[in-house]
C-alpha cells in the first residue's frame, strides 16, 4: 500500500462530516485527490446495512447481530473501496472505522474486547489507519447537537444510536479516550467545540508533520 489512510472518530454530534469535508478541501488545494468514504455505507452493501443498523425501528437488534453487521460492512468496504484506493496511492478519509466498533460495541454494549478484536482483524484485513482524528466533546453536548440536527432535518431514519441512554454515550466517549491514550502516535485528539476552520487547520498541521512528503 502506498496511500495514506486517515480515519475520523467521535461520538454522535461531534462534527466529523464537516471536518472531513474541510480537510478534503485543504488537501485538494495542496494538489491531492482524497477519497471520502464512511462506515457503514461506503459500498452498495454498506448502504443497505446502514438502513438496518441506524434505523430506530430496529431497537431489538441484538448486540452480537449488530457487531456482525458492522463487520460485514467493513469487510466489503475494505476489499471494494479502501484497499484499492490505498494501492492506487490515494489519501483515504473515512468517517468511522475499527475504533468505532471498539468504542460502541465494546465499551458501549459490553461485548468483550477480545471478541471484537478477533472479528475486526478478519474484517479489516491489512487496512490499518495511519492516522486517526478523534473529535472529543461531552456526551451531553454531542447528543444535543445530534438530536437538534435530526429535528431540523425532520429525518429520524438514522437515529437509533442517538436515542440510546446518556450512560451509553458516556461509555462510548470514555472508550474512545482510552484508545487514544493507548496509541498516542496514531491519534490526534481535538476539542470538537472548536471552530471548524481551526480544527481543519490542526488536522492539516498534524498531517504535514506525519507525512511531510505528501503535501
Amino acid at each position: 500500500m502506498h496511500g495514506i489512510f486517515i480515519t475520523f472518530e467521535g461520538i454522535e454530534g461531534s462534527g466529523k462530516s464537516t471536518l472531513i469535508n474541510n480537510v478534503a478541501a485543504a488537501l485538494r488545494r495542496a494538489g491531492q485527490d482524497p477519497l471520502i468514504t464512511r462506515e457503514p455505507g461506503g459500498t452498495s452493501l454498506g448502504v443497505a446495512l446502514r438502513k438496518v443498523l441506524l434505523n430506530p425501528e430496529m431497537e431489538k437488534l441484538g448486540s452480537m447481530a449488530e457487531l456482525m453487521l458492522f463487520a460485514a460492512d467493513r469487510a466489503q468496504h475494505v476489499s471494494q473501496v479502501i484497499l484499492p484506493a490505498l494501492e492506487a496511492g490515494q489519501i483515504v478519509l473515512c468517517d468511522r472505522y475499527s475504533d468505532a466498533t471498539i468504542a460502541y460495541q465494546g465499551h458501549g454494549r459490553g461485548i468483550p474486547l477480545d471478541v471484537i478484536t478477533a472479528i475486526d482483524n478478519y474484517a479489516r484485513s491489512e487496512a490499518i489507519p495511519h492516522m486517526t482524528i478523534l473529535l472529543d466533546l461531552p456526551a451531553e453536548t454531542g447528543l444535543t447537537r445530534a438530536r437538534t440536527r435530526n429535528k431540523k432535518s425532520m429525518d429520524s431514519s438514522e437515529s437509533r444510536i442517538d436515542e440510546e441512554e446518556m450512560a451509553f454515550h458516556q461509555r462510548v466517549r470514555e472508550g474512545y479516550l482510552m484508545l487514544a491514550d493507548q496509541e498516542p502516535d496514531r491519534f490526534l485528539v481535538l476539542d470538537a467545540r472548536e471552530k471548524p476552520d481551526r480544527m481543519a487547520g490542526l488536522v492539516m498541521d498534524g498531517f504535514r508533520s506525519r507525512f511531510p512528503d505528501a503535501v
